[in-house]
């Protein structure tokens, strides 16, 4: 599958279509999860745009252990209830944070990061990691950005084995 260098255009249930259809093309003959992985954070970075870090991590004895991404180094483990992405973890459901500083316990890998997003990533009924993006701009997500990062989410996790 060819992927354009443009940036996807339309509204925002359009660009997720799109992604998810691109995504899709990945994962087609692919069932590595780490491969898998490195190309959904990709298309995502190069897609969507004031991003400043889009990648994932993966649970790994009790505690989130950073996976392939794309922004700056980032915090390489994170505990479970700790953070977004541990609280994600710890309540088991996606969380949009539109100002990071009004989060309790945020966790800042970078400083620049202003709001989050971050989707579990689910396999056989358990949680098995996150899909965290984070943008330099104040209320960057919002639930049409939730809902298409939770189908990008899904479709890694038919399409990868942990």
């Amino acid at each position: 599958m060819t992927f354009a260098a443009a940036k996807p255009t339309g509204t925002k249930s359009e660009i997720y279509r799109e992604l998810a259809q691109q995504a899709e093309g990945l994962f087609a003959s692919e069932r590595d999860a780490i491969a898998n992985a490195a190309n959904l954070a990709s298309l995502i970075w190069f897609a969507l745009p004031d991003l400043n870090w889009s990648g994932f991590y993966f649970l790994k004895s009790g505690e989130l252990v950073l996976g392939p991404f794309h922004g700056k180094p980032a915090c390489v483990r994170i505990a479970i209830g700790k953070g977004v992405c541990g609280t994600a973890v710890a309540r088991k459901e996606s969380i949009v944070v539109a100002d990071v500083d009004a989060f309790p316990g945020h966790i800042p890998c970078d400083s620049a990061s202003r709001s989050e997003l971050v989707v579990p990533l689910r396999q056989n009924g358990k949680v098995v990691g996150v899909l965290d993006l984070d943008s330099p701009l104040l209320n960057r997500f919002d639930e049409d950005d939730r809902a298409g990062v939770e189908k990008l989410a899904a479709l890694w996790s038919a399409a990868s084995s942990v």
